[in-house]
């Protein structure tokens, strides 16, 4: 019985050949027309116009045929896996060029054949990569759907300390309140505020987001409050501040805690009076915005030490919603990485990569100091660094691989030392403990429960005062 790539008879997979050599027709459709729908095109613009169409599950592209030379071949490989990131793509050539295979290789096509071919081989071949391709889509999917399930926005994750974010938004999404986010630096303070912009009334109006860190204090002034023509020697035309462009919608302040106090000053007056005047401008403007504020800085502590003006902390510390570290977020590092890994090998057209469950391990044991956004980054590079579909722990950065050894000594070893004599006798005790609990008292099926003859047990049970 043959091995087929068909689905069902119902639907089965499309499968195009491009080539302009005659003999390949009746080889093609003797050994895989009775498997697949498949069409034989003779030229590349007949491809691209099926391809508007409708969307083959594979195609097997001659690079002998395209253009002038095979290079271009190699250049239209690219191009379709491009266009169709979840191809079956096959080329085929008259060339034995080693550097040739090796770019069709770069350009991500799953088979290459070298003439002459033998379609009993493809049809073998192909049906594997469908297959597989098919089902990398359904993992992808399914995938996709439990993202889905344990993500609220653009935020992703399902931890006791999420959720309670995402419960702080529900209630705030709909107020005019002033909301103070609060986290260290790449925990995803900007998705919160999206997400209560999203969820509330003025979703459909502008969102006027600024990095107060990323300017400095001679452009972030003009940045906030626009500026009237000739206010300044380059202020040749007048123009409108964020405060001003977030008119009917929210303005979101990112690192608030960085603005000088004689701009914290002049926020805390537009706040009181909902009206901003543009530096050289005499009448003040009235706008209706709401404020969603950001920060990575103790701001109790820059109010005590004054660097932080105490009235404008009151005006802005309305509703505090406080974003949670990564390594605090017990159980989504999986679900991120996940995430990541289906955005990164999307966009790079690379087939779903997994990850080993040791990677993931020392992923949990990793401290993150650079929180989603050091997550985010990595594996990014795992995907654009790794050919092989499955990441394992040797492809981690090193310093994570040093930080997790590290932090299994620590656990193992206290910087203090440890009584080691001391130490096996508590584990011993707790061994033996647990045994005779789990067997309601019986110290023959304690005794087979570790492993030792009954006598010995007796004699540790003895040892230990235990009855």
């Amino acid at each position: 019985m043959r091995n087929t790539g068909a689905r069902t008879l119902a639907s089965r997979y499309n499968v195009v050949i491009v080539t302009g050599d005659e003999l390949v027709r009746p080889e093609a459709e003797t050994y895989l027309a009775p498997d697949y729908d498949l069409r034989v095109l003779q030229t590349w613009d007949e491809l691209l116009a099926l391809i508007k169409k409708q969307s083959p599950d594979a195609i097997l592209l001659d690079i002998d045929t395209v253009g002038e030379d095979s290079e271009q071949g190699i250049t239209a490989l690219a191009e379709l896996r491009s266009f169709l990131p979840d191809l079956v793509l096959v080329a085929l050539t008259r060339s034995e060029s080693r550097g040739l295979r090796h770019k069709a290789i770069d350009a991500t096509v799953d088979q290459y054949f070298v003439a002459p071919i033998n379609f009993e081989e493809v049809r073998i071949v192909l049906g594997r990569a469908l297959e597989k391709r098919t089902a990398e889509i359904d993992y992808r999917r399914r995938q996709e759907e439990e993202a889905e399930r344990e993500s609220f926005g653009e935020l992703i994750g399902a931890s006791e300390a999420m959720r309670r974010v995402y419960e702080a938004i529900t209630r705030v999404a709909d107020s005019n309140s002033t909301v103070l986010i609060r986290g260290e630096s790449g925990t995803g303070k900007e998705l919160v505020a999206r997400a209560i912009v999203t969820m509330g009334p003025r979703a459909q109006k502008p969102f006027i987001s600024i990095n107060c860190a990323a300017l400095p204090e001679n452009l972030i002034e003009t940045e906030l409050f626009g500026h009237e023509k000739g206010a300044f020697t380059d202020a040749k035309e007048a123009r409108a501040g964020h405060i001003e462009l977030a008119h009917t919608g929210t303005l979101f302040l990112d690192e608030i805690a960085t603005l000088g106090l004689a701009l914290q000053s002049k926020l805390l007056r537009v706040l009181e009076d909902r009206a901003v005047t543009r530096i050289g401008g005499k009448t003040a403007k009235k706008i209706d915005f709401r404020l969603i504020a950001a920060t990575n800085e103790d701001l109790e502590n820059l109010v005590h030490t004054g660097r932080f003006r105490e009235d404008l902390y009151y005006r802005i510390n309305v509703v505090p919603i406080s974003l949670p570290a990564l390594r605090d977020r017990q159980g989504d590092i999986p679900l991120l990485v996940g995430h990541f890994l289906r955005l990164y090998c999307r966009s790079n057209g690379k087939p779903l990569k997994q990850v080993d469950p040791e990677v993931l391990a020392v992923m949990e044991d990793y401290s993150w100091p650079g929180n989603v956004r050091e997550l985010e980054n990595v594996v990014q590079r795992l995907v654009l660094m790794n050919d092989s579909a499955v990441i394992s722990v040797k492809s981690l950065p090193q310093q994570m691989l040093v930080a997790s050894n590290a932090s299994q000594e620590a656990i193992l070893i206290p910087e203090e030392g440890v009584d080691f004599d001391a130490e096996m006798e508590r584990i011993e005790l707790a061994y033996i403990t647990a045994a005779l609990h789990r067997t309601g008292g019986k110290k023959s099926a304690a005794a087979a429960l570790l492993r030792i003859d009954a006598q010995r047990m007796k004699y540790l049970c003895r040892k230990r005062n235990l009855a």
